[in-house]
């Protein structure tokens, strides 16, 4: 079913060439959400992404894609002056999606390698947490949200539970969190919803990226009752959910989608 076909809407995608955040982009396509994608990669990593791309092209919808730091200030006005001109007056952003991987993983105490610092953590709760509100402000300002937006961003368990190496990025997810729930609270008489969901244990690269990713992989499935890892598809398929009119009146949580990976 195509229910977002010639509705003139758009999914904005932070982050959106690969894990959560390219399945978010193929499942709303799919649906008939236009979609723009910002990411930041590198050349070798380019006629992978555009393979990726050319898939999400082929579901008859208006593609667009940013390779640019989302981070940078200059950056984030030159690509909504874009977007404003791409969309005119009769488009409109329904979803943002923040499916933002950018941390430090170093441990608070080493013997050798190097440790945590203030800066680092300066830099992860910046990229992974404060930019989803800096992007909503932005995109808020320029008109470009429609009447019933939804605004999305992914968590992870470690927002409550200590792991090794996540200090930052904890801090980062707990962030995230806050920004949401106030977000929910400070734009809702402007239409906008804002939620949050903590996405299980899920094989992309920024798990592995994490020391001991194939312990906590083999520790989650003796855990996850349905004895598998979440997949992207499994949390692209709760954004697409979400941003339905019957998940009108939901905003301000933090959903679990983990197959009940957090009952035990």
């Amino acid at each position: 079913m195509n229910e977002f076909k010639d509705k003139n809407y758009w999914a904005l995608i932070l982050g959106g060439s690969s894990g959560l955040g390219l399945a978010t982009a193929k499942k709303l396509a799919k649906h008939g959400m236009n979609i723009c994608i910002v990411h930041r990669n590198s050349r070798i990593q380019e006629d992978a992404i555009l393979k990726e791309f050319k898939s999400i092209n082929q579901e008859d919808i208006k593609f667009k894609a940013f390779n640019s730091d989302a981070f940078k200030l200059e950056k984030r006005r030159e690509i909504i002056q874009e977007l404003h001109s791409l969309l005119g007056d009769s488009q409109k952003i329904k979803a943002m999606v923040h499916s933002v991987a950018r941390g430090n993983l170093k441990p608070m105490v080493s013997e050798g390698s190097a440790e945590l610092n203030q800066d680092d953590f300066a830099l992860t709760i910046q990229a992974m947490g404060i930019s989803l509100y800096d992007w909503t402000k932005a995109i808020f300002e320029a008109k470009l949200f429609s009447e019933d937006a939804r605004i999305l961003s992914f968590t992870s368990e470690g927002n409550s539970k200590a792991w090794q190496n996540y200090a930052a990025v904890s801090a980062a997810k707990v962030t995230l969190e806050a920004i949401t729930r106030n977000i929910a609270l400070e734009f809702a008489k402007y239409g906008i919803k804002a939620n949050c969901i903590q996405a299980g244990v899920t094989d992309t690269a920024s798990l592995r990226m994490i020391p001991g990713s194939e312990k906590i992989i083999k520790y989650t499935l003796k855990r996850n009752p349905y004895k598998r890892l979440t997949t992207p598809e499994d949390v692209a398929n709760a954004v697409y959910l979400l941003t339905k009119d019957e998940a009108s009146w939901i905003t301000g949580t933090i959903i679990p989608v983990d197959g009940g990976e957090h009952l035990s």
